[in-house]
């Protein structure tokens, strides 16, 4: 698995973008969003269950992410047809604001080393990458196992401190 200090895989992959069939499907790269912070965060399936609770939780915080100038980008190993169905049969998918990308090939996945051998979907991954490519934080969970979008959001406020954090640091806290 690719590590903190890595440069992030380039990739060219298609996502879906909408819920009109004729603009749903956007081409995205890894140099889309110059500039921004990434949060890459994967799934392992659509139409699962624990799935949508992240990737409307991450939806919700959305905003928050802009504000740090920062891109989501949600990917899975479904095509984008997939993608476009399940955004359109789940109401909390409906209206999402960010690309959820497909790695129907699992070459980006498999760049990333977050394959699980038994299913060949990808994991519960999430990778922060800084506006220059590089790796800077990586979270791996079991298939079952949510992660919490807003620990995300604060890991991603401790980096762009450029200071030292302590533990259980919250923006507002002193820093080192």
């Amino acid at each position: 698995m690719l590590c903190v200090g890595s440069k992030f895989p380039e990739f060219k992959l298609d996502a879906v973008v909408s819920n009109d069939l004729n603009s749903a499907f956007k081409e995205v790269t890894s140099e889309c969003c110059g500039g921004k912070w990434k949060v890459y965060f994967f799934w392992p399936l659509d139409f699962t269950f624990v799935c949508p609770t992240e990737i409307a939780e991450f939806g919700r915080l959305n905003s928050e992410f802009e504000g740090r100038n920062t891109q989501l980008l949600g990917v899975s190993v479904d095509s984008k047809f997939v993608h476009l169905a399940w955004r359109n049969d789940h109401p909390d998918l409906k209206n999402l604001p960010f690309p959820m990308v497909s790695d129907f090939k699992r070459e980006l996945s498999q760049a990333l080393g977050i394959i699980d051998c038994g299913s060949g979907a990808s994991y519960r991954a999430t990778f922060i990458v800084d506006p220059e490519g590089i790796i800077r934080h990586v979270s791996v969970n079991d298939l079952g196992v949510g992660r919490n979008p807003k620990e995300v959001l604060r890991i991603l406020d401790a980096l762009q401190t450029g200071e030292l954090t302590p533990c259980n640091w919250n923006p507002g806290d002193p820093t080192l």
